[in-house]
Order: structure tokens, then sequence, then C-alpha cells
């Protein structure tokens, strides 16, 4: 303890931050089955068992929150896995500084955007009356009616995704760029003097190495993959029921059954359904990653 006393100071306000973030308001599963009554405060509401699940499961809409929340999910995860490495290769082959940190800047620069600005961003293209799609973009490719955006479900898978996409690349890119920063050079000018190529390099050096920290992002992505990044279904799609067939996610329908009926029992037993799927499929893929490949697993 004295030898290392500086670093377990050093880890006191991390470890006060996860007990105030993160285990403290597991108190708050109890919410899930009660039928809160402030009056009675939190332990004497009455006790509801399972209802508040019926929420989820009965609803006429479950199939459809269920399906988009994790078909976007996966599709997310997969093209974000892709790009981020992708841009990441790209980064590490440029050889100068100043225009590696300007490219690192500019792609993570939509990262540090709220979705809130985002949202306003993405008003400004596709505004039925004055936005850039209709205005400009759509009649130079010879289209001259303009489309209602906002009321036209079948466009927002693919707007969703590109939206999604242009602001996490730039935090996914840095990540990789950093594993591949730690691979050594010799296994590169080794790889030169036999003959390989540049693409053969990336192919049997550099994916091989950085393949335990593509595991441990998606396994970290993957125990989210029944949540929703809220102000991307919400925020920018301006909650418009119209799109309901295509953005409607868990989160967003429950947050919008919270407001129309008041009722956090519903809504905590949301949140606790998404956590416990979450966390059975982590510990499940990586049972199966630590038995296929012990270094490769996260824990």
């Amino acid at each position: 303890m004295k030898r290392y006393s500086p670093l377990l100071i050093m880890m006191i306000p991390g470890l006060l931050y996860l007990l105030v973030n993160n285990y403290l308001p597991m108190f708050g599963i109890v919410i899930a089955f009660k039928d809160i009554n402030f009056t009675k405060g939190i332990l004497a509401s009455d006790w509801v068992g399972l209802k508040n699940f019926e929420y989820l499961f009965k609803t006429s809409d479950a199939f459809i929150i269920t399906r988009n929340t994790i078909l976007y999910n996966v599709l997310f995860l997969f093209l974000g896995t892709v790009l981020s490495l992708s841009f990441a290769i790209l980064l590490n082959e440029i050889r100068r500084k100043f225009l590696l940190r300007t490219y690192q800047a500019i792609i993570s620069m939509p990262h540090l955007i709220s979705w809130v600005i985002i949202s306003y961003l993405v008003y400004a293209f596709l505004n039925p009356e004055n936005g850039l799609m209709n205005r400009t973009i759509l009649p130079m490719l010879g289209m001259d009616e303009g489309i209602s955006w906002y009321t036209e479900a079948k466009y927002w898978p693919v707007i969703l995704t590109l939206v999604d996409q242009w602001k996490g690349i730039g935090y996914g890119s840095i990540v990789y760029f950093a594993a591949l920063l730690g691979i050594n050079e010799e296994y590169y000018e080794a790889a030169r003097i036999d003959g390989a190529s540049r693409i053969q390099q990336i192919l049997r050096i550099t994916l091989p190495i950085v393949v335990p920290v593509i595991i441990m992002m998606a396994l970290l992505q993957l125990g989210r993959i029944f949540y929703s990044d809220f102000g991307l279904f919400y925020q920018v799609t301006l909650n418009s029921g119209a799109l309901f067939e295509t953005t409607a996610t868990i989160d967003t329908y429950v947050f919008n059954g919270l407001t129309g009926s008041g009722n956090m029992g519903m809504s905590a037993a949301a949140g606790f359904y998404q956590s416990v799927v979450g966390f059975v499929l982590v510990i499940t893929v990586n049972y199966l990653v630590r038995r296929k490949s012990k270094e490769s697993a996260l824990f």
C-alpha cells in the first residue's frame, strides 16, 4: 500500500465517479417492479412484479421497435468498425505531422458536436422548402420536384446511417490509430525486404495485430445493442410520427410513452431489460472469443 500509494490516490477520483455514476443508480432497478407513487416514496410504493414489462412486450409496436433497434445497431457496428479502421490505416500512412494533425482534427470534429446542433444541420439540408437538397442538389440532378423528407420514411435508414457514421468515425479511427502506432516498424521492414506490397502488409501484419482491439471495441458496442442513440433517433428525425416505421427504437418509444403517461416504472423496466440483454450478450460473446483465443478476449 505504501509503495503504490501515489497510484492508489490517483485512482480515487475515477473510482468515486464509477461508484456515483454507475453503481449507486442501480438502486433504481427496484422502480421497474413498482407502481411508483411519489407520495408514498419508492420503497413504500405498491409492488407490481413484471407488469411494467408488459408495456414493451405486449404492445403491437414491440416488433417494430425491437427490429429497428437491433438492425440499426448491427449496421452501425459493422460499418463503424470497417470505416474507422480504414481511416486509421490511411492516417497511419501520412508521414507529415502537420497534415496528420490536420486530418485528425477534421475527422474528429463531428464527434464533439452535440446532437442538437447536428439536428439543425440535417434540417438545413432536408428542409422541404428551403433545404439545400430540395433547392440546390436535387435540381442539379434533374429532379425539380422536392422531397418531403420528414414524411417519407423510406429515406431515413440511409440518412441515419450516414449521420451516425459521419459523427462517430473520428473517435473510432483515433482508437484504432493508437493501436497502429504500437506496431513494431521492424515487421514492415522485413515484409518490404521480402517484396510484400502495401496491401499485403496491411492484410498480413496490421489487421492480425489489431484484432484484439477490434474485438474489444466490438464487445463494448455489443453491450449496448439494445440501446439506441437518443439524439440521433429523436432529435435528428424531429420525432416525426410519419417516420415511425423506420426510426422508432426502444429508447424513443419509451420516452414518448413516459412523457404521455408519466409512468416511471415502464421506463425503468425498459432500461433494466436493455441492460440484462446487453450483459448476457457481452458475457456470451466474450466466452466464445475466449475459447478461440484467450489473448483476444476482453476478460
